[in-house]
């Protein structure tokens, strides 16, 4: 076999059977050997973007990497605002970069560029292929860092991938052993003393047993709960441990955390600002608080919290739980508050909601807490484009679920492409596009910033208006069923039917 084939066998062995692609020239035989390896499922994407957004969608689902295939220098400059987004969800993925043949580099083709060089600043581990023989042992590498919530880039050279090769190779199991030290003891004596504090969870701390665990401990302690403004994954819901999310703009975080004497981190670190600001500090904790990891994003925070559980005699009957709650259906006119309560209604059980949602789901989460159990998944890195490609990896790793994804009309058009895939895969996928014509998040940001009041060149680069953008008639040019929302009545409607469908569809809904 080749070097391609052995790369995709190998991979395979490696529990990495996914794959989202958008193929060139240079990765032919790695399509061509596709057709001889049937375990592997390749699924078409028509930006990369969307195939780097899918593979965090799909690992953040999962917990297994999923690989991409990228067309040289730039389809991997396409694909890096969202494997910027995965690395900060310390999402793994493995992303193999087709190159030009060894020999050819020196030629300068059109193509050319540094690739080692541009993955850098986003990939923690980087390997371009010396030979066809070394393919399926460089895999294996790629293979365990990703495994480890890492982004591991393997360049892939024209000639090894069409030389033969030397067959698969098997990756070895590898758990990393959990760090559980020092950090749990003095965490421990943080939140057993009788000043204020917080305990804030990312990462896997979020769900399932280490929530529950995370529960105990604050019920125990009489520490504040919280998360970050955004999140990779929560579950959360009727019956789960609620959280408290930490606001995001700067003066009500500060107003919010001003009385904490100690912040105990799991899966996270302490807050911060997301922007700069004038006359603003960028740390978010009052002055003399101390901070207390507990363990860094990406490590085994469900030993850690077992282990600081026992340390402050923690036990079940410890834990609060969010009740089922709801406001009752809204109707007339549709603001984000409307929107918020016909979610908290109408959310079914076991669903998963991408939020892109950006000014108009700043409701959101607060009026959901108590809907039917689900996970809410946010964007961890602030590169927008980020939302339809992540629902679409979700998608692919949870076919049995409902995948709702929250979409700003902006943000959406950097992705919009994504549908297309949807539709082609039929993924359970019902996006929610909130139209209000406008950047909306930069309006806010300008006055933020201490930029003033936008004169009519500055509004106007906010403007989505000039022509109006049409989503339903987008959506159903690729294969998407769409309808238009323009009161809770209609939206209510719609929603409802469309949960209940199989396959993808879209309402755009007018603010």
């Amino acid at each position: 076999m080749n070097g391609a084939e052995s790369l995709v066998r190998t991979l395979v062995a490696g529990g990495v059977d996914v794959c989202f692609t958008n193929p060139g020239t240079s990765e032919m035989h790695f399509v061509a050997a596709l057709d001889r390896v049937e375990e592997m499922r390749s699924i078409l994407v028509l930006f990369e973007g969307i195939a780097t957004g899918a593979a965090d969608g799909y690992f953040r689902m999962t917990d297994k990497p999923a690989s991409t295939l990228l067309h040289l220098a730039p389809g991997l400059a396409n694909a890096q605002a969202n494997i910027h987004n995965a690395k900060k969800a310390s999402s793994g993925m493995l992303n193999i970069i087709g190159e030009h043949a060894s020999w050819h580099l020196k030629h300068d083709a059109p193509l050319t560029a540094d690739i080692e060089g541009l993955a850098r600043p986003f990939s923690h581990w980087i390997k371009t292929s010396a030979n066809s023989k070394a393919i399926a042992q460089d895999a294996v590498r790629a293979i365990q860092e990703s495994r480890k919530s890492r982004i591991a880039s393997l360049i892939l050279p024209g000639d090894t991938a069409w030389e033969e090769g030397t067959g698969p190779a098997a990756t070895p199991d590898s758990t990393p052993a959990p760090r559980t030290s020092g950090a749990v003891e003095q965490a421990a004596r943080a939140l057993m003393s009788n000043e204020k504090k917080i305990m804030i969870l990312g990462g896997r701390a979020l769900r399932g047993k280490a929530l529950e665990i995370a529960g105990r401990i604050a019920g125990k302690t009489g520490a504040v709960l919280a998360t970050q403004f955004f999140s990779s994954r929560v579950e959360r819901g009727a019956g789960r441990v609620p959280t408290y999310r930490i606001p995001y703009f700067v003066d009500p975080a500060l107003a919010a955390l001003k009385d904490f004497r100690h912040f105990v981190t799991v899966e996270t670190r302490e807050p911060v600002s997301f922007f700069a600001y004038p006359n603003k500090p960028s740390l978010l904790k009052p002055e003399g608080a101390q901070v207390h990891e507990v363990c860094p994003p990406g490590d085994d925070s469900l030993a850690a919290l077992e282990a600081l559980a026992e340390a402050v005699g923690a036990k079940a009957s410890d834990a609060p739980h969010q009740e089922r709650t709801s406001d009752g259906l809204p109707s007339g006119k549709i603001t984000p508050q409307a929107i918020a309560q016909i979610l908290a209604v109408l959310i079914p059980e076991n669903a998963i909601i991408v939020d892109e949602s950006l000014t108009t789901g700043r409701e959101s989460i607060g009026v959901t807490a108590g809907a039917s159990p689900h996970d809410w998944l946010q964007n961890m890195g602030g590169s927008i484009g980020f939302g339809i490609p992540v629902a679409t990896g979700c998608g692919v790793a949870c076919p049995d679920r409902r995948v709702i994804n929250l979409e700003g009309d902006g943000s959406a058009m950097y992705t919009i492409q994504g549908l297309w895939t949807q539709a082609r895969e039929q993924l359970p996928v019902t996006t929610m596009i909130f139209a209000n014509r406008a950047y909306q998040i930069l309006r806010t940001e300008f006055a933020g910033v201490g930029a003033g009041a936008p004169g009519p060149r500055a509004a106007a680069m906010m403007s989505l208006e000039n022509p109006t953008m049409d989503f339903v008639a987008m959506s159903r040019s690729m294969g998407v069923p769409a309808v238009r929302a323009e009161t809770c009545e209609d939206l209510i409607r719609a929603f409802k039917a469309y949960i209940a469908e199989p396959g993808p569809n879209l309402i755009e809904v007018v603010l």
